[in-house]
């Protein structure tokens, strides 16, 4: 099988289900998602392996489900279940919580920055937030499950508690 379908040549790509511009909606919000992913595998080569272990654990747990939430959006198919659970959500929330309760007050705005890895890091909070609302813009054709907003904001916060926990060398535990 060769990888070039000729579909780009002419502005398209196809879809699992019919074939559509390179600016249709979908392919912009799970190109989105795909450049998240690129960005998280950035980060992950620039974080200290015996500092943000766990970090990194879930960073690349988060890889996975970020792949499989771009192959829900690029099928066009309806009436099926999304691949994004409540339990991601609820899993997000409590690294979160983890990160947040290891790290000292914000008493001010952090400035992008600080190590490679954080700046990184960064990068996938901003690149989350454009994924959000690529989002909300397919929502607005296209039925998508309530999970998927909440996991998607969820990152972006998470990225933010990495992005600083980064930045403040934090503890190993």
């Amino acid at each position: 099988m060769k990888i070039y379908t000729k579909y780009g040549d002419k502005g398209e790509t196809q879809l699992i289900g019919k074939k559509v511009s390179k600016t249709h909606y979908r392919v912009e919000a799970y190109g989105t998602l795909d450049e998240l992913n690129s960005f998280i595998g950035l980060s992950l080569v620039h974080l200290e392996d015996d500092l943000y272990h766990d970090i990194k654990l879930d960073l690349q747990k988060i890889q996975h489900e970020l792949f499989d939430l771009g192959g829900e959006l690029a099928n066009v198919s309806q009436n099926r279940d999304s691949v994004v659970k409540e339990e991601y959500v609820v899993y997000l929330e409590e690294r979160i919580d983890k990160y947040w309760g290891e790290a000292p007050e914000l008493k001010s705005f952090i400035l992008p920055g600080g190590t490679k890895g954080a700046s990184y890091l960064h990068v996938c909070r901003t690149v989350a937030r454009r994924a959000e609302r690529k989002l909300v813009h397919i929502k607005d054709s296209v039925p998508v499950s309530p999970t998927v907003f909440q996991y998607v904001n969820r990152l972006s916060d998470f990225f933010f508690r990495c992005s600083t926990s980064n930045q403040c060398k934090r503890k190993c535990e």
